[in-house]
């Protein structure tokens, strides 16, 4: 009975060897993108798809030489769609956490993540505490609390948006649950638009998205407000998203997002999207 047992655990041993070493190079793959969080990702009125990530996809694609096809997911679905395989990949702004990497692998970073409010000029919130400074939620839990701590009287029974299924709704959720009115959308479009058409009182999101919308005509009477939030619950990074068992796949990714770093490709595009540098 020993005999026939270990033979069996040898077998699926050697089965299991055999099945990774047997994972090949694709030549194809699907990425799969929101659509509808710009400058990251976005569709154009002509119903093209656009962004930095759009760029930054057909580039890594062109290092990895495969042939690439990017489609639209609504972004509470991208995961369990993932998994379902009906996609390969994800490079729509998705930030590396723990939580997340329960679920699916990542790719090395390809950007770094940052988050931070935006309000009317005009608003009383406009004057939030901490502008300048950056709040490490990883950091001291104590040293957390009290910088936090000015924020509350002032975002009492304020309406916060955020987007669903986000680590800025972690954020609010973690921190301001009871004190703000949290209030979630589908897309980061439409919290914007509700921002500006004074449904709500601030929006957070993420810092690089927040500067290339000051840029625009229309948000010329809005500002960001207060401290910058990094670690904790906005993780390791903006990242792809993939399949755990699609390791071949991951060191393509790892390594195409390497040498884009590298050649300062990554960083052109960010000048380009975003206005500002990722360094």
């Amino acid at each position: 009975m020993k005999t026939l047992l270990l033979a069996s655990t040898l077998s699926f041993a050697i089965l299991s060897v055999t099945g990774a070493a047997a994972q090949t190079k694709p030549t194809a793959i699907t990425i799969a993108t929101e659509g509808a969080d710009e400058p990251w990702n976005f569709t154009t009125a002509d119903g093209k798809l656009d962004g930095l990530e759009i760029d930054l996809a057909n580039d890594l694609c062109a290092r990895m030489s495969v042939r690439c096809t990017i489609v639209v997911q609504d972004w509470d679905g991208l995961i369990p769609a993932l998994n379902a395989r009906k996609f390969d990949a994800i490079m729509a702004s998705m930030i590396i956490t723990e939580k997340r990497l329960a679920l699916i692998n990542f790719s090395q970073p390809y950007a770094p993540t940052a988050a931070a409010m935006i309000v009317e000029k005009t608003s009383p919130l406009a004057s939030l505490p901490g502008a300048g400074t950056t709040v490490d939620l990883g950091g001291d839990p104590a040293q957390v609390k009290a910088a936090l701590a000015p924020l509350e009287a002032q975002l009492k029974d304020k309406a916060i948006g955020v987007q669903v299924a986000t680590s800025n709704m972690a954020f609010m959720d973690t921190y301001f649950k009871g004190v703000a009115k949290i209030r979630e959308y589908k897309t980061t479009e439409q919290h914007d638009l509700d921002l500006q058409a004074g449904r709500i009182d601030g929006v957070v999101t993420q810092k690089s998205t927040l500067g290339a919308l000051l840029l625009k005509p229309e948000y010329k009477d809005y500002t960001m407000t207060g401290p910058t939030f990094v670690g904790g619950v906005f993780g390791k990074g903006v990242g792809v998203g993939l399949r755990k068992d699609d390791t071949v796949l991951k060191e393509m990714f790892d390594k195409a997002i390497q040498d884009a770093k590298a050649d300062g490709t990554i960083e052109k595009l960010a000048q380009k999207w975003l206005k500002t540098s990722l360094n």
